[in-house]
């Protein structure tokens, strides 16, 4: 009952928030919670990489990209021709558009967990500095091909990028529409804020199964010594792949509800900042350890639109001679380097076990 108990009041009182959120937040709190969920999805997927297995990756935009222009592609080429085959086959409109945003998203999460097999082959004979400096030139090669890739032949529309996109359908429930639920007018970023919240919730559910189980605990034993794991009969290689392939393929699924939330996306939105603030996330919270991870994402993603309201009076202060958006990364490097000076293994780190107690001084 004590370890049900917790979980249950947390699950009540989120409900309870979750109730009243609409009433009291405007629209644009909403957008600022859905990149924050965006964030912790993508932070909590690379911890699976560089906290759990202890493999250093930083082009984590990368598999994002592959997942969003895969769905975007899927969905504006094929969905509308999918969805009207299913209609003549009487398939109920619910059902059929439940089908397409499940296609969508197997879709770019195989598609992000293909690119992470083939990132991760180097990892079986690289790490540290030369592993990172492979993911690095993946993410960019990336973003090059995508924005390069619409001549001779239009693949990806260049640096045009790919819109409009439909919005999301949830069986009937289509997220872009207002809707009125029990008597409140609910706008369509409040429809996406639940959306977002689910995948939240199912990502850390699921990475916090993963850390408890076998598959887990091989990771780790990767992680603190790869030659003993080898020798205790772990397969390095498979266990390491799975880590790469699992971890783009939850990158790849953030960027497909990044797509249909966006509506539009351009190459640029995966740059190699992108991919650097999602390392940061994981190691300023706590690299391997979830609830610090979840900390820095929730942390690096909601600070730039709190200094929002630092930049401007500081550049009032200056008669506009500093730039607000400049102001804004300088507070945040600053941030970041006081808090590692000050908790250099992250905001929460993971707790250390198997040492022994400091013993008592002798009198």
């Amino acid at each position: 009952m004590k370890r049900v108990l917790p979980p249950l009041v947390a699950l009540v009182a989120l409900l309870a928030l979750n109730r009243f959120l609409p009433t009291v937040l405007n629209p644009y709190y909403f957008q600022v919670l859905i990149l924050v969920g965006i964030n912790i999805t993508l932070a909590v997927s690379l911890n699976l990489v560089n906290g759990f297995t202890g493999q250093f990756s930083i082009g984590h935009a990368g598999f994002m990209a592959a997942g969003a222009y895969g769905s975007a592609m899927f969905t504006v080429t094929w969905g509308q021709k999918l969805a009207a085959a299913l209609a003549a086959a009487h398939v109920p409109a619910p059902v059929a558009q439940g089908a397409l945003l499940l296609v969508s998203l197997l879709l770019g999460g195989g598609l992000a967990a293909i690119f992470g097999y083939l990132v991760g082959l180097p990892s079986l004979r690289l790490r540290g500095d030369y592993l990172a400096i492979v993911t690095l030139g993946f993410g960019e090669i990336i973003r090059v091909f995508l924005n390069n890739l619409d001549h001779p032949i239009n693949i990806t529309n260049g640096p045009k990028g790919i819109g409009p996109i439909d919005s999301m359908h949830v069986f009937g429930f289509e997220m872009g529409k207002r809707h009125e639920l029990f008597g409140l007018d609910i706008p369509p970023v409040v429809n996406y804020y639940f959306l977002f919240l689910t995948l939240v919730i199912v990502s850390v559910v699921i990475c916090y199964r993963l850390e408890r189980s076998r598959i887990g605990r091989a990771w780790m034993a990767i992680r603190e010594d790869e030659i003993a794991a080898k020798a205790m009969g772990i397969n390095t290689r498979n266990m390491k792949l799975l880590a790469f392939g699992m971890g783009a393929t939850f990158g790849g699924v953030a960027g497909v509800m990044f797509a249909g939330y966006q509506s539009f996306i351009t190459p640029e939105a995966f740059s190699l900042q992108e991919s650097i603030m999602i390392v940061a996330m994981v190691v300023l919270g706590g690299i391997g350890h979830i609830p610090g991870v979840i900390v820095g994402a929730l942390l690096l993603a909601a600070l730039p639109e709190v200094l929002r309201y630092v930049a401007g009076p500081l550049q009032a202060a200056t008669d506009g001679r500093l730039d607000a958006s400049i102001l804004r990364q300088l507070l945040i490097a600053t941030a970041m380097i006081v808090i590692m000076l000050l908790r250099p293994r992250g905001l929460w780190p993971s707790p250390e076990h198997g040492k022994a107690a400091p013993t008592p001084a002798s009198k």
